[in-house]
Order: C-alpha cells, then sequence, then structure tokens
C-alpha cells in the first residue's frame, strides 16, 4: 500500500508542474523589457495571470545567468530588469494571497 502511495505521489506533482507549465503556456513568457505594459485585465484574473507571468520571468530569469557568467553585460542588464520585476510581482502575488486569507 505504502509503495502504491509513492509511486502516486511523483505523478501528481508532475501533474502539479505540468498544469504550472500549461499556465505560462496560456500567457506565454514575457519578454522581460515589457511585461509591465500588459495591465489591461480584469481584477477576476489577477491573480492568475500575475502569477503566471511571475514563473514566465523566472524561467527567463534562468536563461540569461549563463551570459552573464560569460561577461554580457546586455545579460547582466536583462537579469537585473527582470529580478526587480519579479520582486514587484512577489509583493503583488503575496498581497493578493493575503487579501483572499482575510476574505
Amino acid at each position: 500500500l505504502s509503495a502504491a502511495g509513492s509511486v502516486h505521489s511523483p505523478s501528481t506533482s508532475m501533474a502539479t508542474s505540468a498544469q504550472y507549465r500549461q499556465l505560462i503556456n496560456d500567457y506565454g513568457p514575457p519578454s522581460l523589457g515589457y511585461t509591465q505594459g500588459m495591465q489591461g485585465t480584469s481584477s477576476s484574473q489577477v491573480p492568475q495571470s500575475k502569477y503566471a507571468e511571475l514563473l514566465a520571468i523566472i524561467e527567463e530569469l534562468g536563461k540569461e545567468i549563463r551570459p552573464t557568467y560569460a561577461g554580457s553585460k546586455s545579460a547582466m542588464e536583462r537579469l537585473k530588469r527582470g529580478i526587480i520585476h519579479a520582486r514587484g510581482l512577489v509583493r503583488e502575488c503575496l498581497a493578493e494571497t493575503e487579501r483572499n486569507a482575510r476574505s
């Protein structure tokens, strides 16, 4: 019984990962320089799109790390801008979570 439960557990986490990837694909990975202009969403979609945007930005940040270590100044600037934007989105997501927890 416990072996079946442990076999089921990774598939559940993989399904969750697939759901996150689908969520990212629904909104598309944003360009790091132009993501702040995309705020014309209705309030009911804000938490989901903000979270999807945050996941997409984190994924994009991963692509900038190696060129930054190799000395690319443009990659370093994109990384900086992406981190700043991600920090703002984290704050917005946390605020939304707190609002939802209170209601």
